[in-house]
């Protein structure tokens, strides 16, 4: 069922524009030299099209180098000039070993065994050889995790002058990029929901760092200075089972701060005061991260035991309950009605993944099922171009896509990447196998781009 309250059919010229338009826009990603929080600068995972950015690939082809990263973490690499950040937990003894697929049931309900090193590495783009690394804490964990999960599971973050490292139940650690502690904030731990641990990530704006912690006992959002580490604001949050990265909306009216929830999609200003907020009726948990496309913000959640999966498009300007009326009538999901909303541009009930992302390329909006499949929408309609198509060979899915040169990249936990054609039809053109378990969403930096898996970094580029 689709919602739309706005100009359900444009006018054809004003759709060329437009889409033409937007085209542009959609292909302004990253930036050529850095790569500065989770998805890129501009948090929407597309990245410039570069010559030397490979379709096809393995461990071996395409490959400048390889570099191995002790202990685990799920964070994506970051990168400022020709230094990769990553962070990751080292344990003494031996712990529950990730591994791909479902969980449908409880974290691991007990703290891993042993002492843990919370470590930053630094390592050069162009060889793979490590310049630095840091040793942030050492001590026994106090949360337990989810098992497929990480206690270094957060992307780091870069204003381009120091390097911000969260360890979500741990501490938020400033670095200067030659690994200088510069300052920390330790964090409270709290019990989240079925002990699956933190996840966010944290990310920066004008000199703000900005952190949420959603738990069981005492979730926020809070702002840091980058500078010093001292406290701006602290707002409180009535959320208990959250993950998604929050996302700094730049858009022609306005800077603020959107962050998804199970009781309320939220949306803060730069001081930390409500702008608005609606009940979307989202999933029971709510993983994937906001971004912009189209002078929209698309927010989304998709907890595979769910009926009621949705994505929202949300225009900029809002303030108050901006779905007042617009909440799903109790028992019947297919009912809801979001059409009284004037910044709802449109809705889908069953249309968003449970870990990943959502991307938008172009006039499509793509979603990465984590049980292997695909769906296509119109970006700025939400109308359906393609249902649910499976990838095969078969595989399941944490990393959220990515793209360039027209088509759509998708890592599976596998290590296999699907290059899957952009456009209104689907089309898989190569699979590209590393043969290594892989969390972590790749990253992308001028003609270079950065798996991580379990235990290696990839810098993969095309050779000739």
């Amino acid at each position: 069922m689709l919602i739309c309250q706005r100009c359900a059919k444009l006018e054809s010229e004003m759709r060329t524009f437009v889409f033409g338009l937007m085209i542009c826009l959609a292909s302004v990603g990253v930036s050529d030299d850095t790569f500065p929080r989770f998805r890129g600068a501009d948090a929407t995972g597309v990245a410039d099209d570069h010559p030397r950015l490979p379709t096809q690939w393995n461990a071996e082809d395409n490959v400048a180098w390889v570099a191995d990263v002790e202990g685990q973490g799920w964070g994506s690499p970051i990168v400022v000039g020709d230094r990769i950040f990553v962070s990751s937990v080292v344990a003494d003894e031996p712990n529950v070993e990730p591994k791909s697929g479902l969980y449908l049931g409880k974290g691991v309900r007990d703290p891993a065994k042993g002492i843990h090193h919370w470590m930053v590495y630094c390592l050069d783009l162009n060889t793979g050889n490590q310049i630095w690394k840091r040793e942030s804490h050492t001590g026994r964990p106090l949360v337990p995790r989810h098992p497929k999960s990480s206690y270094a599971a957060e992307t780091p973050a870069t204003d381009g002058e120091r390097l911000f490292v969260l360890f979500g139940d741990l501490g938020l650690f400033c670095y200067s990029l030659d690994g200088d502690l510069m300052w920390s904030k330790m964090i409270d731990p709290k019990k989240t929901n079925m002990d699956y641990g933190a996840a966010s990530s944290p990310v920066v704006h004008d000199g703000q760092v900005i952190v949420v912690y959603d738990n069981q006992e005492d979730s926020w959002i809070t702002s840091l200075d980058a500078k010093t580490g001292q406290q701006r604001w602290r707002t409180e949050r009535s959320e208990t089972a959250s993950w998604a990265t929050p996302f700094i909306w730049e858009n022609d009216l306005r800077t603020e701060i959107v962050v998804p929830g199970k009781q309320k999609n939220r949306s803060y200003s730069l001081a930390g005061d409500e702008l608005w907020s609606f009940d979307g009726d989202m999933s029971i948990l709510v993983i994937p991260s906001p971004f912009a496309a189209h002078g929209m913000c698309y927010v989304s959640s998709g907890y595979v035991g769910d009926t009621h999966r949705p994505t929202f498009a949300i225009l900029p300007g809002a303030s108050g309950d901006i779905a007042n009326d617009g909440d799903l009538s109790e028992g019947d999901l297919s009912d809801g009605d979001f059409s009284n909303s004037e910044f709802i541009q449109w809705y889908q009930p069953q249309a968003s993944a449970y870990n990943t992302t959502q991307i938008v390329y172009g006039d499509y909006l793509y979603t990465v099922y984590d049980q292997g499949f695909m769906t296509c929408h119109n970006a700025l309609t939400g109308e359906e171009v393609y249902g649910k198509q499976r990838f095969s060979p078969k595989g399941s899915f944490t990393a959220s896509p990515w793209a360039y040169d027209g088509k759509v990249f998708c890592l599976s936990e596998d290590g296999l990447t699907y290059v899957v054609k952009a456009g209104p039809e689907f089309e898989i053109l190569a699979t590209n196998p590393l043969d290594e378990l892989c969390i972590a969403t790749p990253s992308v930096v001028g003609g270079k781009l950065l798996i991580r898996t379990l235990t290696k970094v990839y810098c993969i580029t095309d050779s000739k």
